[in-house]
């Protein structure tokens, strides 16, 4: 019998998941909670409805795993359900976002589009795998975490800018610890049979879109895509 050492416990994974609210609230602290709260900011309904939704996404991040804990598979399905609903919306609610804060913008059109598309690239293809792999927990579970990983890097930059270092050396120091992270998931579970071939699918996804920012690499088709993108009166 395989030793419990060896398993990896994602049904835990939720009050990790904890930890990911509280950084996404440090992160985005400055710019957008203070300013809600204190009533200075001047934000838009994009802003509001991309909060909401990805709050919602978050605290299913939490509930799903704890309700398998809790063996609350009933609760749990629906939920799984929900997500069909939720996560269509929390994709739409991020390419508004993506409209507004950037229809004005003439200027290095394509990058600037290209660093909150990226994750929605990654965020696409683990909830794709998460559901395409509903009944094989071993692969869902970690599909489902990779989505919350994708949640990490906006508010760690925006964190590590304000508080300790500026761009763009905010944005290496993010880099690494989010690659030190998916590293460490890759060996922490390099005896596993199944579904270990998650992560490092999202690391060699990660490494892709990266290159492409640091790089700089302005690709064709992506800038006849930002243009006819920006040019949709969606905002």
């Amino acid at each position: 019998m395989k030793s419990t050492k060896s398993i990896t416990r994602f049904d835990k994974s939720g009050y990790y998941f904890i930890g990911l609210i509280a950084l996404v609230i440090l992160g985005f602290w400055p710019s957008y909670f203070s300013e809600f709260f204190n009533g200075t900011g001047d934000f838009t309904f994009y802003f509001h409805f991309h909060t909401i939704l990805m709050s919602l996404w978050m605290l299913t991040l939490i509930l799903q795993p704890i309700l398998i804990r809790r063996r609350k598979l009933t609760i749990h399905k629906w939920i799984g359900k929900g997500s069909y609903i939720l996560f269509p919306l929390m994709f739409i609610s991020i390419l508004l976002l993506m409209h507004s804060r950037n229809k004005l913008n003439n200027e290095n059109l394509d990058m600037a589009l290209f660093v909150p598309f990226k994750d929605l690239i990654i965020l696409g293809t683990a909830y794709l795998i998460a559901i395409t792999y509903r009944k094989n927990m071993e692969i869902h579970a970690r599909a489902m975490i990779a989505t919350g990983i994708v949640f990490i890097e906006p508010a760690l930059v925006r964190f590590i800018n304000y508080a300790i270092i500026p761009l763009p050396e905010a944005y290496a120091v993010a880099m690494f610890i989010l690659y030190s992270l998916i590293i460490i998931l890759i060996i922490k579970e390099r005896k596993q049979k199944k579904g270990r071939w998650v992560f490092p699918l999202i690391l060699g996804l990660y490494i892709i879109v990266h290159s492409i920012i640091v790089f700089n690499i302005h690709l064709t088709t992506w800038e006849s895509i930002s243009k006819w993108f920006i040019a949709l009166p969606l905002t």
